[in-house]
């Protein structure tokens, strides 16, 4: 049995690792650089939600699998819920489940934001500039806390696996 949480653990790191990762490098390597590339806000945001397209093929079903792999490896916590408030590791789990679910929530509100539609209207210039300021700026703000979150979901788990 070792070696099948090994290997469930070895998954969840790889997705972990996809998915910081890319949303750190998204947030803090390619945001900034765009300003150098581009003056035009439109151009900008257009890069960028195709970036985000791309890194969702392999971001999505990186956190989905870390969802899962993340049940399996707190299901003793889970099926024995008396253990979540009465020790500290189930306590830290269950502030690493309410980031998950802020995450989650973070993530379809960003993605809900950057739709085809809209998209579509950036690339024909079709949006104001105050929109596409207001819309930036949400990006922006969505992006960095999805890293924040990711992070401290990491330091979360970092805390479950020395047995805090």
């Amino acid at each position: 049995m070792s070696i099948v949480n090994a290997l469930i653990m070895w998954a969840h790191l790889i997705a972990a690792s996809i998915w910081v990762g890319g949303s750190i490098f998204i947030g803090i390597v390619l945001a900034p650089l765009l300003k150098t590339i581009s003056d035009s806000i439109e151009e900008r945001l257009s890069i960028m939600i195709r970036v985000g397209r791309k890194f969702n093929k392999i971001g999505v079903p990186s956190l989905i699998i870390l969802i899962v792999t993340g049940i399996y490896n707190s299901v003793g916590f889970i099926v024995n819920p008396s253990l979540i408030l009465s020790t500290s590791y189930g306590v830290v789990l269950l502030v690493k489940i309410i980031l998950v679910i802020i995450l989650i929530i973070t993530f379809a509100i960003h993605v809900r934001l950057i739709r085809s539609e809209i998209e579509r209207k950036i690339e024909s210039k079709q949006l104001s500039g105050e929109f596409l300021q207001k819309l930036r700026s949400k990006i922006i703000m969505l992006g960095r806390l999805t890293v924040i979150l990711s992070l401290a979901i990491l330091l979360m788990a970092a805390l479950l696996h020395s047995g805090v």
